[in-house]
């Protein structure tokens, strides 16, 4: 059976270096930059929600008009 692949060279003997990953998370500079407007993302969403809104009023009326157009048909 071969071990191929699991050869690895681990040291032991030294100290790794954290001081830039433990710095990291306390730089607020570009977590500043993330930022969003929340009236900015609500104007997204009622944007969104108007258009989902027509064309969901715009099929509903198709069948009605629809129905009411087979209703008319078959009385006569």
């Amino acid at each position: 059976m071969s071990t191929k692949g699991f050869d690895a060279n681990v040291n032991l003997q030294e100290t790794p270096n954290l001081e830039e990953s433990a710095e990291g998370p306390l730089k607020t500079e570009d977590n500043l930059k993330k930022r969003v407007d929340i009236n900015v993302l609500t104007a997204r969403a009622k944007a969104i929600q108007d258009k989902e809104n027509a064309k969901n009023r715009f099929i509903f009326f198709v069948f009605v008009i629809a129905f009411g157009v087979t209703g008319v048909f078959f009385t006569i």
